[in-house]
């Protein structure tokens, strides 16, 4: 992630780390990761409906991992509907995409084979709860003056 979008990368960063100084009682999944979700797909034959993540953050990217024991030539395909890609995705095999904006899903496997997948991502909500001075968007914008509402919306 860093390598391919370091200025998103960093943007994440900076978010998380204000939050975890703002409130000392959230730990982090892991460590290594700048995501602050994860969701565990385990199957057996996890199958993704064709779908977008639209509580994600619009311009960021999600992690998606492939784990599992089938034959990926035969099933298993990650679809990215809006661009009409139909991508081999091995177990083991990761992809970052702009999940609240592109419609993806994957495709079935055999009924002998096993498919679990491991997702990382990062609501918006918690960005805007950054942004927003640690509370509500609803807070946020009632404890503005017109002056500072009208400087708000030509920030946006």
């Amino acid at each position: 992630f860093a390598t391919w979008a370091p200025s998103l990368f960093a943007y994440y960063a900076q978010h998380l780390r204000d939050l975890l100084l703002h409130d000392m009682t959230l730990i982090m999944n892991w460590m290594t990761s700048i995501f602050a979700c994860t969701t565990f797909n385990l199957g057996p034959r996890t199958l993704c409906f064709r779908h977008t993540d639209s509580s994600n953050l619009l311009f960021s990217w999600c992690a998606i991992t492939a784990l599992g024991n089938f034959d990926y030539h035969h099933g298993g395909h990650f679809v990215l509907w809006d661009l009409k890609l139909v991508i081999n995705f091995p177990p083991g095999s990761t992809i970052l995409i702009p999940s609240a904006i592109l419609c993806h899903s994957n495709t079935n496997i055999c009924h002998n084979e096993q498919q679990y997948s491991f997702t990382q991502y990062t609501m918006g909500g918690l960005f805007r709860w950054v942004d927003y001075g640690y509370q509500s968007s609803e807070a946020y914008w009632n404890g503005l003056n017109e002056e500072e509402r009208l400087r708000a919306k030509v920030a946006r």
